[in-house]
């Protein structure tokens, strides 16, 4: 599924699912830990997200919430990076040409994921009134693109078995699932702050 098919099947799940205005409205005397359930209960993989999410301490309110979500995807992945990075190191004379070229391949993708979330941090970090749509959907089109390049990665591992497969597969699915909940976050985010329902943006 295409990146800009993937945000509009998932804007649109997302306005089915959230809360009416009178719950939006109640969200300044929630605590942090009702509005993790709240934000987590129709995420895609929403035990991670509370597992994720459980020890957030932080202010009461969607974005702090996505920023916290992507803050976590944006450390696994960084996580990531170096186990991939030392897999290709110190496996380099012990892997057939396929897997190399599948780990080389990956290494850079994770790479470009990094740096997608990061600047999506950022952004979230530095909202203004006068720009919020226009950030926020900056920030859904580069957490997208982080997701498209994690599952590109683990596409580079068709036709190939072994431990360098199960392990990087078995890490690559984690940041994933956790990018696919901080992009539901932000898109969360975008909704409740008023996008018509229905239109795509890429």
């Amino acid at each position: 599924m295409s990146p800009a098919a993937m945000l509009s099947t998932l804007t649109l799940f997302v306005v089915l699912l959230l809360p009416g205005p009178s719950a939006a409205a109640s969200h300044g005397q929630r605590r942090p830990n009702d509005l993790v359930h709240l934000s987590c209960v129709h995420a895609r993989y929403p035990s991670l997200c509370f597992r994720t999410l459980a020890s957030y301490s932080g202010p009461a309110n969607p974005r702090s919430i996505a920023q916290a979500a992507v803050g976590a995807s944006l450390s696994r992945a960084r996580s990531v990076s170096g186990f991939l990075r030392g897999q290709a190191l110190g496996q380099g004379g012990h892997l057939s040409k396929r897997e190399q070229a599948a780990l080389g391949d990956c290494v850079e993708q994770i790479s470009d994921s990094i740096d997608q979330l990061s600047r999506t941090l950022r952004e979230l970090q530095h909202l203004k009134g006068e720009t919020l749509q226009w950030q926020i959907s900056n920030a859904e089109t580069w957490v997208s693109a982080a997701l498209t390049n994690e599952d590109t990665c683990l596409d580079g591992f068709e036709g190939v078995d072994g431990k360098v497969k199960t392990d990087v597969g078995r890490r690559i699915t984690r940041v994933a699932r956790l990018t696919s909940n901080a992009l539901y976050m932000i898109v969360r985010l975008d909704v409740s702050r008023g996008r018509p329902k229905g239109r795509v943006y890429p």
